[in-house]
This record gives structure tokens, sequence and C-alpha cells, in this order.
């Protein structure tokens, strides 16, 4: 298998209603995988209905049409499958992966709730999926140590009116405002064939994928309106760092720095990317040499570098912490801004290697899955414009260079435009 690019082929075609359909035949095993990615999530939501695009990953679920509530789910485990969904600032996917004699199911299925949720959803089912969402908030952000970090580094990253400024989970108070009459119309408006790209690949020729998808969503109509999102490329500089500490029912302290980057697609975030790997991936990176091997500031299984792939604004790049035993918030925040400014001063052809193999690693452990081939297709066709640019991800990755880790961390990591959030334990009695 070649180091880089995508070995299997690709077909692209678009039917007349406007649906973009990738295609990528495997014959190796009888599993076929399909992804529909839907160009909406958080960032399209306009003021006062923030959290719609998640509420609708649950909805999907909820029935259709010609499918009874949860009977989606049922019918493709049913079929020996596995299925799934998740929702972010840019998009939103529906997935299934399956034996592939089923793929005439999965395609139904897929089609049926596009264009027959509308007229199935009630009142009762959306009230019901409403409770679902705000007991996910308070397990996932409310009620767990840490867990509401990126509810608040967004709006310290992203100014009020920037499509990045609030979260996925939304707003709950605009949740509960919204009647059924709204969500029914942000459905029409986005969840349209002409707002999305459907991939499928494994066991399956083009010709029978084609004839199928066609069968079942060629006569879904196009929308016609579909609003444009807010344009998040330009983020103005503050020149002023911000910083948000809080004291809550946390173990110890924990530091998060976070700057934003490039977005992802671009060849400055594949520079991001390696530089994330440099600094916190595996017990080889900086962050855990210096901060839990070295200075022993920092919890080993705690430190972490990582981008967020967001390709219509700056992406953020987040690093954190939590603090060993008698180590203060000060003393870790400091061993963190000192390895990052270290960054600006080089970084070694070593640990450039170690990260062009780990990402190489993480790369084709991806690629060796259908589920895992149809959701980078999916991502390049629906954020880049092209399935092919997979081909160029890894090699985007390998062809950076030490001095653009260098420039990158010179021009983009300073303390300028830094955000800080600190967690404190709070007194206990």
């Amino acid at each position: 298998m070649p180091e880089t690019g995508y070995p299997w082929p690709i077909e692209t075609a678009r039917l007349d209603n406007g649906l973009r359909v990738v295609v990528s035949e495997d014959r190796s095993v009888p599993v076929v995988a399909v992804n529909l990615w839907y160009d909406v999530g958080s960032r399209h939501e306009p003021d006062g209905q923030t959290g719609f695009a998640h509420l609708f990953e649950h909805l999907m679920f909820e029935g259709s049409v010609n499918v009874a509530k949860t009977e989606h789910m049922q019918l493709v485990q049913g079929s020996g499958g596995s299925l799934n969904a998740t929702t972010n600032p840019d998009r939103t996917n529906y997935f299934e992966t399956l034996p592939s004699e089923h793929l005439a199911l999965a395609l139904w299925l897929e089609a049926d709730r596009m264009g027959g949720l509308v007229p199935a959803l009630t009142q009762e089912t959306l009230d019901n999926q409403r409770e679902v969402v705000k007991n996910e908030r308070r397990q996932r952000y409310e009620n767990v140590p840490y867990g509401d970090a990126w509810l608040r580094l967004l709006p310290l990253l992203y100014p009020a009116g920037h499509p990045y400024h609030h979260p996925t989970i939304g707003s709950m108070a605009d949740l509960n405002a919204a009647d059924l009459a709204t969500f029914q119309a942000f459905h029409t408006t986005y969840y349209a064939p002409n707002n999305a790209v459907l991939t499928v690949v494994g066991d399956a020729s083009t010709s029978e994928v084609l004839a199928l998808v066609d069968r079942y969503f060629g006569r879904l109509l196009p929308q016609p309106d579909i609003p444009p999102a807010p344009d998040g490329r330009v983020v103005p500089a503050t020149g002023v760092p911000a910083r948000e500490t809080v004291t809550g029912d946390v173990p110890a302290p924990r530091v998060y720095l976070a700057h934003r980057t490039h977005p992802f697609g671009e060849p400055g975030y594949d520079a991001v990317t390696v530089l994330a790997t440099v600094l916190g991936g595996g017990r080889g990176s900086r962050l855990y040499q210096r901060l839990a091997d070295g200075a022993r500031l920092a919890q080993p299984d705690s430190v972490s570098a990582f981008g967020v792939d967001l390709a219509h604004g700056p992406a953020p790049l987040i690093v954190s912490a939590t603090a060993r035993d008698g180590v203060t918030a000060e003393q870790l925040e400091a061993g963190l801004v000192e390895v990052l400014d270290g960054l600006a001063d080089g970084v070694t052809e070593a640990e450039l290697d170690r990260a062009r193999a780990l990402l190489t690693t993480a790369w084709w452990r991806q690629l060796a899955t259908v589920d895992g081939r149809a959701d980078i297709l999916g991502r390049h066709t629906t954020q880049l414009g092209d399935p092919a640019r997979a081909a160029d991800r890894l090699a985007g990755w390998l062809s950076v260079t030490a001095d653009q880790v260098t420039g990158l961390a010179r021009d983009l990591l300073g303390e300028a435009d830094r955000v800080t959030l600190t967690y404190l334990p709070e007194e206990k009695a």
C-alpha cells in the first residue's frame, strides 16, 4: 500500500435534485458503509435557534413517513449492521455499516428520513427529544469535572456573532422557546438533497449504487433557498489575552491554553496538525517529556494538544494539562506557557519524524475500515468540495518542515491572542 494518497477508486455523480454522490468500490469484504453528510451544523443556526442541528441528530432517529419510531435503528442492527450520527459546528452526519446485501435498505432508510421526517414530526416527539438533549447536557457538560470547558472556550475564542461562538449543544432557552413549526422549517431548509453528500464505500459497484440512489433519492425535491452560513474566516485580533477562572467541584487544578490558527484544509492547518502531535502525541511528546516526566507538574495521563478540524474559520489549537498533587494552577500554567514559547526556538528533525510516523499510522488506521473511508470522503467533499482532496491529506502532513512549525508557533501561539481557561477546586469544609 503506498505511503500517501487514497489507493481506492473514487467515482462521483450529482442527481438532478443536487444530491452529490461519492462511491469508492472495495470488494475485499462483503461490507458496505453509507455516510450522509448534511452541510448544516451549529455555525448555520440563526439567532434564537442554537442547538437545532444537534437536536435533529436525535430527531432523525424518531421516525419518518414510512419508518416508525426507533425502527431505523432496529432494521439496521437486525441486518447485522451498526449506525450512529454526530453533529459539529460545520456539519451533521448519519452513517451505517452493514453487510453489502442490505445496501438498498440503508439507502431507503436515509432517503425516507431526508424527505419524510417533517410530516411525521409531532409535538410529543419534539418535547421528548428536548428532554433527552437537556439530560445529555447535564451528563456530558454540567455534572462532570471540567465538562463545560468547550462551552467556555468557544465564546473566549470567537466574538459574539461569529458562527463558532456558540457550542453545538446550543441554548436550552432557544430549544424551549421554539415551537413545532419552527423546527419543521429548519429541517425543510437544510436537510435537502442539494445540501447533502452521500458516500458509499465497500462491496458495491458505482452503477449499482447510483441506480439505488436515483431510485430512492431522485424524487426528493431540492431546497432553492438555503441561506449561506455567516462568514467566519475573519476574527479581528484583539491583541489582548482572554482569561477565565472557574472554581468548582473538580479534583485538581486544570489549565487550558487555546489559540486560533488556520482553517482545516489549508496548508497552514497541516502544520497545526504536526505541531499538535509534536506537543501532545503520546509519551514522547514535548508536553509529556517536560511537564509529566521532567518537571513533574502535570498528571501523566492529562497532557494533550489537538486541533479542532473546523473548515470555515480559524480552527482552534487547544493545549491542556491537570496538575499533580501539590502543584498550583499558576505553576502548571507557567510550565505550559514555557513549552509553547519554546516551539518558537525550533523543533528537531527527530520530533518531526516521530510526529509523521504517528500521523501516518492514524491515517491508515482510519482508512483501513470502510466506514472510516466513507467519513473521510464525505468530509472532503462537504468541506473542501472534492473527495479527491483526501489523497492530499497525509502528503500535506509529511511535507511540513521544521521552519513551518517554528514560524506557526512564532506567529500564532504568542500571548497576545491567547485564551486561558483555569479550573480550581473549591474549598472543602
